[in-house]
């Protein structure tokens, strides 16, 4: 299961994150995985003052948005990094990494996240490709818009034909990592959302009691 949720930033953050993109210095992006042959792009000198910048501007937008929250349940994410596809760039079928190596502790990466900060009429290809099954996802999000999905899922960026494509990419570990058991959660606290006022304060009671207490069994 995945999400794609819009206007993640604001305007403003937008511009100013486009602005950033532009005077930081990027590096290949087989940097952070160097054995990934399928991986072909580059990525933002994580050290780069503007790319924390930007991190900082990207992570404070995730962590207010409602609906990620309520979706990943996030307990740690990664700072967010600026990514860039040129003419002939690809990122081929791959799952991403369990584990991420931060200075504090090693993340463990749950689900992962693309935030969209290039208009999708400026570029040709850059598509993200999820792969369910036999069925495939295809989307070039918004600017501004954000797409969450389990690290495991099988997924792709097709290959860049023409102009740019520019994201932000995070990994996040969640107190639920079981996807399972992610999408009940979520299920549950939507109805309880949705449904909430059209039945009885005993039965909304009762609902909340059982999101509340498979959280609790599930958290980790």
């Amino acid at each position: 299961m995945f999400l794609h949720v819009k206007d993640i930033l604001t305007p403003a953050e937008l511009s100013e994150l486009v602005k950033l993109a532009a005077s930081v210095r990027f590096i290949d992006g087989k940097a952070s995985n160097p054995h990934n042959l399928a991986k072909n792009n580059l990525q933002a000198e994580p050290q780069h003052a503007d790319a924390v910048k930007a991190a900082q501007i990207a992570g404070a937008a995730i962590n207010r948005n409602d609906q990620i929250r309520n979706f990943v349940f996030p307990k740690r994410m990664a700072s967010p990094l600026f990514a860039r596809y040129e003419p002939g760039m690809k990122y081929g079928v791959h799952s991403d990494a369990p584990l991420l190596p931060l200075p504090s502790a090693p993340l463990r990466s749950d689900v992962s996240g693309t935030l969209y900060l290039a208009d999708p009429a400026a570029y040709d290809g850059g598509a993200l490709v999820i792969h369910l099954g036999t069925e495939t996802v295809t989307i070039k999000g918004e600017p501004g818009s954000m797409v969450v999905y389990p690290s495991t899922t099988l997924h792709e960026v097709t290959p860049v034909t023409k102009g740019a494509r520019l994201v932000m990419i995070t990994f996040i570990e969640s107190w639920i990592p079981d996807q399972v058991q992610r999408e009940v959660l979520y299920t549950l606290n939507e109805v309880h959302a949705l449904e909430g006022l059209n039945i009885s304060w005993e039965n909304r009671t009762r609902l909340q009691f059982v999101a509340s207490s498979l959280q609790r069994m599930w958290m980790r």
